[in-house]
């Protein structure tokens, strides 16, 4: 199933074996008008095209006993070979992966873009793995019933990145993890919410006193809620 048809800078082939879950989020709002607009193209393919025998079989037993199915390596080798890559790097998401970050998302939307496999079952014959370099890639540390839902955040948080797809190209400049930190709170009107006002010094128009307040909460926040992250950040100061 071809999204768009049209040539495009940043481009994502999916390999899966529910290709109606696609585009899904990914055809709406920003990313969606960024589809139609050709800022990015979306191939997804269907892996049970390469499956064996009259019901295109594309799982077997797991080797060594077990419970479930495991997806089989010749039938995910000719999904994957039948893609042109274009030194796109070829990814699995997998809840064994390394965990997706900000840093890595920079990196693939400064590329070509993405060929990513969804894994189903218990998961996928190791030895295609190995024998095609697939790249393995968490969401995190939760096990999800497929890598499709895994595959399109994947894709959103890498083509909001491209140059056009946001209005406003500052607004990837203070998100959280761009300076090492989460973010800091937002407020917006009414001035005054359930006894809640905004912060004073966001109301008086001294810029350098609101970069400091808003450096300083998120400071307070990646402290709290991400000592991980801090202890990096801290290192990067000294």
């Amino acid at each position: 199933m071809k999204i768009t048809t049209m040539s495009s800078n940043w481009s994502a082939t999916v390999l899966t074996l529910f290709p109606e879950m696609f585009p899904g989020p990914l055809g709406i709002s920003l990313l969606g008008k960024a589809l139609q607009q050709n800022l990015w193209q979306l191939d997804v393919r269907d892996i049970r095209d390469h499956g064996l025998g009259k019901h295109r079989t594309v799982d077997d037993s797991p080797a060594g006993g077990g419970p479930g199915m495991v997806m089989r390596a010749d039938v995910a080798a000719a999904a994957i070979d039948a893609v042109e890559r274009k030194d796109r790097p070829l990814i699995y998401l997998s809840p064994r992966g390394a965990p997706l970050t900000q840093t890595r998302v920079r990196a693939l939307a400064s590329g070509p873009g993405a060929v990513l496999l969804c894994g189903r079952f218990e998961g996928l014959d190791q030895r295609v793995i190995e024998a095609r370099g697939l790249e393995e890639v968490s969401l995190g540390d939760f096990v999800l019933a497929g890598g499709e839902i895994a595959a399109m955040a994947l894709i959103e948080a890498a083509v909001r990145l491209l140059p056009g797809v946001l209005g406003d190209p500052a607004s990837t400049q203070d998100e959280s993890f761009a300076a090492g930190l989460l973010e800091y709170p937002h407020y917006t009107r009414p001035q005054l919410f359930e006894e809640r006002p905004i912060p004073e010094v966001l109301s008086g128009g001294n810029h350098s006193e609101i970069a400091k307040f808003r450096t300083a909460r998120a400071e307070e926040l990646t402290k709290e809620r991400r000592p991980d992250l801090w202890t990096l950040y801290e290192k990067t100061r000294r």
